[in-house]
């Protein structure tokens, strides 16, 4: 008998579908909020703040292709490593500087929080995001203790 190396599997996303409230926790469903960016075809987040939305939510339905899409190429990881036991439970946008229509650069300080292990915590960053060829991407962040 043969045994084959398998790859770990990807933990199962929360149950979210097009009707859903959004995970970003804008008053929105997620199929006319975030959910529109996802599959790539609505076009791109036309702010920094609705690309950071969009993201976390992306994050919370463990959307590989959309984040490794939407993250700059010189800081864009190989893949994304999702945590079976981290499941994100609200997210909150606490201030934005540039990321419009009219700037190239921006930056987007949230609190994004969790459940680990059934454990609540929380993560807070302040990402930098740029524009490039008309689309926002992800660069990196600031993560605070």
């Amino acid at each position: 008998m043969s045994r084959r190396k398998t790859r770990p599997r990807t933990p199962q996303a929360p149950a979210v579908t097009a009707d859903s409230p959004c995970p970003c926790g804008r008053d929105a469903p997620y199929g006319e909020c975030c959910g529109r960016f996802h599959p790539g075809t609505a076009g791109t987040a036309p702010t920094a703040e609705l690309l950071m939305r969009s993201r976390y939510s992306a994050f919370v339905v463990r959307d590989e292709a959309y984040l490794l899409r939407t993250w700059a190429p010189e800081t864009r990881p190989d893949g994304i490593d999702f945590d079976p036991e981290l499941r994100w439970t609200g997210l909150e946008i606490e201030e934005t500087t540039g990321g419009t229509a009219f700037h190239q650069h921006g930056t987007v300080t949230f609190t994004a929080r969790h459940l680990h292990g059934g454990e609540p915590g929380a993560l807070r960053e302040r990402s930098r995001f740029v524009r490039r060829e008309g689309a926002w991407v992800y660069v990196d962040g600031d993560v605070a203790e």
